[in-house]
């Protein structure tokens, strides 16, 4: 039996986030892994961009990703409003309020027209939720509807 090439399996190796689950489908005629990334997302990436760390994370570490495919109007990312989207790096689960442990508090903020806005801090995750919802009706729907006026 002279030596078959053994085929590489990088399972359950950690690269940068990324710890790779299992073997994906073929990039072409690259062999691909299924990563799972800390933040919880999972992303196929291409052997060499794991050995050569080209590709560390899914995209959350503010690499090139999900941000160069969206539209961006006025600075505000539309369909991540449609979609009412939560972010990757959000602790919550609710867009827009996250957990600060140094203050013992969930923070509620929006961002909107390229700009955050701290809607401030609450011991309950309710109250905090709630203030995220308010500011959304008011900012955001009304946004949408502008910009639902000027698309069509």
């Amino acid at each position: 039996m002279g030596h078959s090439t053994k085929k590489l399996d990088l399972t359950g190796q950690r690269f940068g986030k990324l710890t790779v689950l299992a073997p994906a489908e073929n990039i072409g005629r690259r062999t691909a892994w299924l990563c799972r990334c800390d933040c919880g997302r999972e992303t196929v990436v291409k052997t060499c961009h794991l050995r050569d760390r080209h590709t560390t994370s899914c995209g959350c570490s503010g690499g090139p990703g999900i941000q160069d495919r969206l539209n961006f109007v006025d600075g505000t990312c539309v369909e991540m409003l449609r979609a009412k989207t939560v972010r990757r790096n959000n602790t919550s689960g609710v867009p827009g309020v996250d957990w600060r442990s140094s203050k013992q508090t969930w923070r509620a903020s929006i961002c909107f027209k390229g700009k955050r806005y701290y809607l401030g801090s609450y011991a309950r995750f309710e109250d905090a939720v709630k203030a995220r919802k308010q500011a959304e009706e008011e900012l955001h729907d009304n946004f949408l509807r502008e910009f639902a006026g000027t698309a069509s």
